[in-house]
């Protein structure tokens, strides 16, 4: 086993392994590197019908939903599939006490029931264009970092104003590789987008809190939208006018069944992977920014979870809240765990003696390699303290705080303020914009929520932050309050402008500077931001010395091993990943099945646990096993669990069959694989699922929405 896990580890160091379950591919570079290997394994596509410019292929029907979740097309009138998780706020957005669509669920019947969403956008990718040698052949001989930034973003512009012309496209030039390499992708961004359908929270989020990261899972994470478009096929803003889009691709959806060895891609965009970071890197992530996470976000929950309990109201104010909270806290909980079980330090540092040796063989790889370990060491160990501190005033003092953390929202109100000029026009608009905003922030606002949250995570830091690292307006705590905390938050959150709808609208009708700059809560976060801002400047020299190492590291390792196939680190771009659905042993004298039945729900209902509650409707299908055209052996599938290779990001993302039809709907992780941002391990790594088969169900037998199913493309 020793040596299985040094192989794993050093993966990360000597070249990423080809194996098929891991790797996050680019998709238009399937036919070079991958598509043998998947055609093996099952796939029964070509590379051009996944990903092709001239025509139709798989990359048409995925976008990026919102600014962090995938979405995949799934008819061809336009309805877009992603995870419940990521419409969430947005379903809540359209929720209010009378009219609950988290608590009850919403189908709509007809498209004229369709409700728009304003600030939700979806975005098709077009094209992806390698510009590394155009880019890099500016760089050569740059060696200050700041000049190889602004020569990046110059050259940049260029590429991308010359893509453009004579289009209504979007582009972006992104870097891989640590910045050895840079990628043009275009994309077709479309803003009239109407929720369509979401089951309520307890089927979408059943087992909320208590089974996230965790399997089995026995939930339809799952939410409908529209994508709709001008009459001319081109994006454009909500109209009535408007007609539901007509894609290039649609992905049909089978009901045929999954078996364990299926073939099994996942196509999106996942957010971030640093499977290229060193030791020094992994060991201020044990260290600090994980123990951070894990005690601030912790003590947070458990405040806000009382509140909850307490009041009907404040469960719907701050359910989306409490869940985004949550989600990195248990992150963090699980992958510092399986660092340590996987010995990921300790075996990076094995790897890196390796990566060192090689290098010392030879003068020339001494020369551009040989101080990139002390530079990194020397950098990580400078920042140390200003990370741990920078942390805690984001985490604590911002995050912490509503009130706080919504004064940013004032610095263009600000601006104009304090301009000569005092520009009438903008101003209002300004104020315009502000009011909107703020009556959905508090919408969701609880003032005794905020204040126990506020109070105990400013104790916090003061407990644990020296001084030296404390905000100016912290230091009036101790110095006029006399360390009342409680005294100083009941004020900061009562005699603000921002305490009440009221008395912001108040200052809004007639904003003035000097009633902003007086604001206690206005001049509390402004010194906050002041001394993380401060914190940040500190520390950006050390950062750059790290992105230098760290990119002439990459470029080691690839060196080093240069027949390895080799695929980026994540950075929200168009991925795909390919493996089997499967089950696994999860520790001693445990092992999973591939697939959970709807059988598990009843057993897990617990009518007193706000988790585990099941919908009457559900279980009355259950007892009648009323399942439609949807079940197996006379069972009603719920999820299942491939091997892909999947990180934050995916969620919502399409599980591919190897036709290229949809079979289920990626929406976490395992617990056991919680490492696999830094290191993947395959023997445990799964990606969660919900079986296409069980959202058909909920739409139809549970929802009513006949009327959707009835537009799908269904392999039987």
């Amino acid at each position: 086993m020793k040596k299985t896990i040094l192989f794993i580890i050093s993966f990360l160091i000597i070249g990423i392994s080809s194996h098929a379950e891991e790797g996050m591919w680019l998709p238009h570079l399937l036919k070079k590197m991958n598509i043998k290997e998947m055609q093996e394994m099952g796939l029964q596509l070509s590379a051009k019908e996944i990903y092709n410019t001239n025509r139709s292929s798989l990359k048409d029907a995925i976008v990026i939903f919102g600014g962090g979740c995938t979405g995949e097309i799934i008819s061809s009138e336009g309805l877009l599939l992603t995870n419940m998780h990521c419409g969430y706020r947005y379903i809540q957005g359209h929720s209010t006490m009378e009219n609950d669509f988290l608590k009850n669920g919403f189908w709509s019947k007809s498209k004229d029931q369709e409700i728009p969403t304003p600030g939700l956008s979806v975005q098709f990718l077009i094209n992806i264009k390698d510009v590394s040698k155009q880019i890099n052949r500016k760089l050569k001989n740059i060696t200050d970092e700041e000049e190889r930034d602004l020569i990046i973003e110059k050259e940049s512009v260029i590429i991308i104003q010359e893509a453009l012309k004579g289009t209504h496209y979007e582009g972006r030039v992104e870097q891989y590789f640590g910045g050895n390499e840079f990628y043009l992708l275009i994309y077709e961004r479309f803003t009239d987008v109407r929720l369509v359908g979401n089951p309520p929270v307890s089927i979408s989020d059943f087992g909320s809190l208590t089974d996230n990261w965790m399997w089995p899972r026995h939930k339809a994470d799952f939410a409908l939208f529209r994508v709709y478009m001008s009459p001319d096929g081109k994006p454009a803003k909500y109209s009535e006018n408007n007609i539901p889009l007509k894609p290039k691709h649609h992905l049909p959806v089978s009901i045929k069944g999954i078996n364990s060895g299926d073939y099994a891609m996942i196509m999106g965009y996942p957010g971030n992977t640093d499977r290229y970071m060193s030791s020094f890197g992994i060991k201020e992530l044990m260290n600090i920014e994980h123990p951070n996470r894990i005690k601030i976000r912790g003590k947070k929950l458990d405040l806000i979870k009382a509140e909850m309990e307490k009041d009907p109201k404040v469960r719907l104010q701050y359910a989306a809240k409490y869940k985004g909270t949550s989600n990195y806290w248990k992150y963090s909980i699980g992958q510092i765990k399986g660092l340590k079980r996987l010995n990921v330090l300790e075996e990076k540092i094995k790897s890196e003696e390796e990566l060192k040796n090689w290098i010392n063989k030879e003068s020339k790889r001494q020369k551009e390699f040989g101080t990139i370990f002390n530079e990194m060491q020397t950098a990580y160990s400078a920042k140390k303290e200003l990370t741990h501190a920078s942390q805690y005033i984001s985490e604590a003092l911002i995050r912490g705080s509503e009130v706080v953390g919504t004064v940013r929202y004032f610095n263009k109100l600000e601006d104009l303020l304090r301009n000569s000029t005092n520009n009438k026009e903008a101003i209002n608009n300004e104020t315009k914009a502000l009011k909107s905003r703020f009556l959905k922030i508090f919408k969701d606002y609880n003032l005794a929520t905020d204040q126990k949250v506020t109070t105990a995570l400013i104790s916090m830091f003061l407990n644990d932050i020296e001084s030296s690292f404390h905000p100016e307006s912290i230091n009036i705590i101790t110095n006029e309050y006399q360390n009342d905390i409680e005294n100083f938050v009941t004020e900061l959150t009562t005699n603000s402008i921002l305490s009440s709808n009221e008395k912001l609208n108040d200052f809004l009708s007639n904003p003035v500077l000097e009633t902003l700059e007086n604001d206690i809560a206005f001049r509390y976060s402004k010194s906050v931001y002041e001394k993380l801002n401060h914190l940040r400047n500190e520390s950006k020299p050390y950062r750059k010395e790290i992105q230098i190492a760290q990119r002439k590291f990459i470029k080691a390792i690839r060196f080093m091993n240069p027949d390895k196939k080799y695929y980026p680190d994540a950075n929200f771009t168009m991925r795909l990943t390919y493996g089997i659905v499967g089950g696994y042993n999860g520790m001693d004298a445990v092992s999973f099945n591939h697939y959970t039945t709807l059988k598990g729900v009843m057993e897990k209902e617990d009518p007193n646990n706000y988790e585990f509650i099941v919908p009457e409707k559900l279980k009355q299908l259950y007892e009648e096993k009323d399942y439609g055209d949807y079940s197996h052996k006379g069972k009603m599938p719920v999820c299942f669990i491939t091997n892909n290779d999947i990180t934050g990001g995916n969620s919502g993302s399409p599980v591919i069959g190897a036709n290229g039809e949809l079979i289920g709907l990626a929406f976490d992780g395992n617990w056991e694989g919680m490492s696999s941002d830094i290191a993947f391990e395959p023997n445990m790594q799964k990606t969660i699922c919900v079986d296409a088969r069980y959202l058909l169900f909920i739409i139809e037998k549970f929802g009513g929405a006949k009327n959707i199913i009835d537009e799908l493309s269904i392999i039987r």
